[in-house]
C-alpha cells in the first residue's frame, strides 16, 4: 500500500556524526525543477553517468537544503547554506553518499518497486503460478542413436 504523507514541512536529515541537513520534501515539483535546472542541462552528452549524477544531486541540494547544523568555514566558524557552499558540501564523498541513500534514493523507492520481479513459484515467496504442464510419471527417456 502506498502511504501517503501530507506534511510538506523540511526535515532534518543526519549525513555525518555532527551534520545534519534540513531538507524539503523530495516532490514532483522539485525533480521536475532540478531536471531542468541549467547545470544539469549544460552536462555535455559524453559525460559520464557519474558526472551528471554529482551535477543532478548538486542542483536538488542547492534546491532542497534549507538549514544546517555541524557545517563551517576553514576557521571553524559556522556558516549559512549558501550555493557555493552546498556544492562544497557535496564534494565531500561521505556526505555526498548519504544525501544520496537518506534522501535522493528514498524518494525513488517507488520507482524500484515498479520493476520487482514476480514471486518464486516454490519456496517461502510462493505465489507465482506455474506455467509449464508437469511430465507424467512413467514418461519414457529418449534413445540416444
Amino acid at each position: 500500500m502506498l502511504t501517503l504523507d501530507l506534511n510538506n514541512a523540511p526535515r532534518w536529515h543526519d549525513l555525518a556524526p555532527g551534520v545534519r541537513v534540513q531538507l524539503r520534501p523530495l516532490t514532483t515539483a522539485l525533480m521536475v525543477a532540478t531536471r531542468s535546472d541549467a547545470a544539469v542541462e549544460a552536462v555535455p552528452e559524453e559525460a559520464s553517468d557519474e558526472e551528471r549524477a554529482v551535477a543532478f544531486a548538486k542542483a536538488l541540494a542547492r534546491r532542497a537544503v534549507r538549514a544546517w547544523e555541524g557545517i563551517g568555514d576553514a576557521d571553524g566558524n559556522p556558516i549559512d547554506p549558501s550555493l557555493e557552499a552546498i556544492d562544497a558540501l557535496l564534494d565531500v564523498w561521505p556526505i555526498f553518499e548519504a544525501f544520496q541513500l537518506t534522501y535522493v534514493s528514498k524518494g525513488l523507492l517507488l520507482e524500484q518497486e515498479k520493476n520487482a520481479s514476480a514471486l518464486s513459484p516454490n519456496g517461502p515467496s510462493a505465489g507465482a503460478s506455474a506455467t509449464a504442464t508437469p511430465a507424467r510419471k512413467n514418461a519414457r527417456t529418449a534413445r540416444r542413436g
